[in-house]
């Protein structure tokens, strides 16, 4: 009996090169509000949900994060991001992955931390059609990464069980997420987080890049 099994994706630094345009823009936003946080500790929580981000906030900072300045910060966050939106481009094997895996006829969501107010941009960059696959945002779902909901929703939208599923990301959230919910993840470095982290956090596989993952896809049930 053949397990039908499908991939679940992240996005930013998953499927487009857009980390960093992330961080710029949560710099300008907290900039904005008079709250001084380093570039690099803001990357070190791209990917996390807005709840959890705030909540670092005020542990790092001692300020406390209203649901007002929240809405704020979040507003001012999506109209950075979008002005930068230019700079944002599928990264190296994105749109042959998917491609694909389209062909193989094997499913595929993508499922972000992101609000459609940003994903959109992305998924624009990738230049694919939003209504061919599911597209899972975190307007849909409770609870966003590291919390499994968002992948949860992903494996429902496309029918089949988060065991069979796996996860890619570039992330330490993407890949605890997937544990919680008893998927297969696996790590890209596109984002930048190291290959250590990614495998502690519970990648069972680390790649370059899409394009990377592509080339070994025979590894992670990647199979026509």
């Amino acid at each position: 009996m053949r397990i039908e099994h499908a991939f679940l994706f992240d996005l930013d630094g998953t499927l487009v090169d857009s980390v960093y345009q992330h961080v710029l823009a949560w710099k300008e936003a907290l900039d904005a509000e008079g709250i001084d946080l380093s570039i690099w500790r803001i990357h070190r929580k791209i990917g996390m949900s807005g709840g959890l981000f705030t909540n670092q906030l005020l542990r790092e900072t001692g300020i406390e994060i209203t649901d007002k300045k929240n809405e704020r910060l979040r507003q001012l966050h999506a109209e950075a991001y979008r002005r930068l939106g230019a700079q944002i481009h599928p990264l190296p094997g994105a749109s042959e992955l998917l491609r694909w895996l389209s062909d193989a006829k094997i499913p595929f969501a993508i499922a972000t931390s992101g609000r459609m107010e940003t994903a959109a941009v992305n998924i624009a960059a990738l230049g694919i059609d939003p209504d061919a696959f599911p597209v899972i945002t975190r307007d849909k779902v409770k609870y966003a990464k590291p919390d499994p909901d968002l992948f949860i929703a992903a494996a429902e939208a496309l029918g089949v069980a988060t065991e069979n599923s796996i996860v890619v990301g570039d992330a330490i959230w993407d890949m605890l997420a997937a544990t919680r919910c008893r998927a297969l993840g696996v790590g890209l470095l596109s984002g930048g987080y190291g290959q250590e982290e990614l495998r502690d956090a519970g990648a069972i596989r680390v790649y370059e890049d899409p394009a990377d993952l592509l080339y070994h896809i025979d590894e992670v049930g990647g199979r026509r």
